[in-house]
């Protein structure tokens, strides 16, 4: 039984239990007058079940809620080291002085990684990326095209850092505009740097 199954059980329990109380309660006054406390022994009686019944209501609905709090910090973990793996296959191959077809491969197959855990605009911004790093690699190197590179790159890592934290949050004083420029300025920075070296 699903949780809203329940908890429409348990409601229908509750609202049983509160009329039948009541028509209890009635018949009680009625019947019990001169017996000395049977309407505080039946209010008593009535009262406890009307608790029972809404804390296992409300336990139930946190239980659900931990769960579902429990699967989202998962899901993020998953997603995160998904995305670290592969910044850092990316960071590998651009070390290299050539690198192995096997290695494209394996960036190619980083969609299917992706497709598992990231947002449909994570997929096409990759999809973007594949193509640049398709149209840059004929030499099976990065050497002389890094700036491309770095420039799909930087696009990419932005996706990916907006479907982490939320395209809203995580900015802290900056909008979202300027933290693309400063993502990119540092890209073409990298870039610059990695000429003089």
């Amino acid at each position: 039984m699903n949780v809203n199954g329940r908890q429409l059980l348990y409601l229908a329990f509750t609202l049983l239990t509160m009329v039948a109380g009541y028509l209890y309660l009635r018949y009680a006054y009625r019947v019990t007058d001169e017996m000395p406390f049977a309407q505080e022994v039946v209010l008593i009686v009535l009262g406890t079940i009307i608790t029972v019944l809404i804390t296992a209501l409300l336990l139930n609905k946190q239980t659900a809620v931990e769960i579902e709090k429990e699967q989202n910090i998962k899901f993020l973990d998953l997603k995160a080291r998904t995305y670290e793996h592969l910044l850092n296959l990316l960071e590998g191959m651009s070390q290299l002085e050539t690198f192995t077809q096997r290695q494209l491969t394996d960036l190619k197959f980083m969609t299917h990684r992706l497709a598992i855990v990231s947002s449909p605009e994570v997929l096409e911004e990759y999809q973007r990326f594949l193509k640049v790093v398709s149209e840059i690699s004929a030499d099976m190197s990065f050497a002389d095209d890094q700036h491309p590179l770095h420039s799909a790159l930087s696009r990419l890592s932005l996706t990916l850092r907006a479907d982490l934290i939320g395209r809203d949050q995580g900015q802290g004083r900056l909008s979202a505009r300027e933290v693309a420029r400063v993502i990119l300025s540092n890209s073409d920075l990298s870039h610059k740097l990695g000429r003089k070296v």
